[in-house]
């Protein structure tokens, strides 16, 4: 009798464990989730400034049209590698795009008028602030990742985790070379 009873405690124990911790890798899985879906809010809003932006420089400054069509062009692949799902390609796609911001601003100190036009600086504080808000979230997003992942690769956690097919999520990893200033010539 008395075996039976530590039989049962013991086996509800474990079906009590079992669910905590399937649940908490559910629970770790939709943040992940979640803080990709917050990164793709605040690039959608980086997406919808820089055409605005883009115009606005576009009429002080006519002939950076090569500095211009690389923005242009960077948001498109940003958008594209967005919709594509992979990490790693969003990631290089948005550190480009980044990187010909910077140039299109280093551009802007060129020309007081531009500099001191009051769209171009709204739109330029605007896209400042998008640009902190999305290094939030990528920071956000990491710091879930690496929740998620050591939850889904501890033992006893990762023998529940490897049943129901909880796989490894990838960080949003910022290329060494975006952190440097671009080269802009106006020769």
């Amino acid at each position: 009798m008395i075996i039976g009873i530590v039989i049962a405690v013991v086996v509800l124990l474990l079906v009590v464990f079992l669910i905590v911790a399937y649940n908490g890798l559910v629970k770790a899985r939709n943040r992940v989730d979640n803080a990709a879906s917050q990164i793709e809010v605040q690039q959608k809003r980086r997406y919808d400034l820089i055409p605005n932006l883009v115009e606005t420089v576009k009429g002080y400054a006519a002939h950076e049209r090569q500095t211009l069509e690389a923005v242009t062009q960077a948001r498109a692949n940003a958008i594209n590698a967005q919709q594509s799902g992979n990490m790693a390609e969003q990631a290089q796609a948005e550190n480009m795009l980044t990187g010909t911001l910077k140039s299109l601003f280093a551009v802007a100190e060129a020309y007081p008028d531009l500099k001191a036009n009051q769209n171009f600086l709204n739109l330029q504080e605007e896209l400042t602030a998008t640009e902190d808000r999305i290094a939030y979230s990528r920071q956000f997003f990491n710091d879930s990742v690496l929740s998620y992942n050591n939850a889904i690769q501890t033992f006893p956690r990762n023998l529940l985790a490897g049943m129901f097919n909880f796989e490894k999520r990838d960080f949003f990893d910022a290329e060494p070379e975006a952190g440097t200033a671009p080269a802009v010539s106006f020769s």
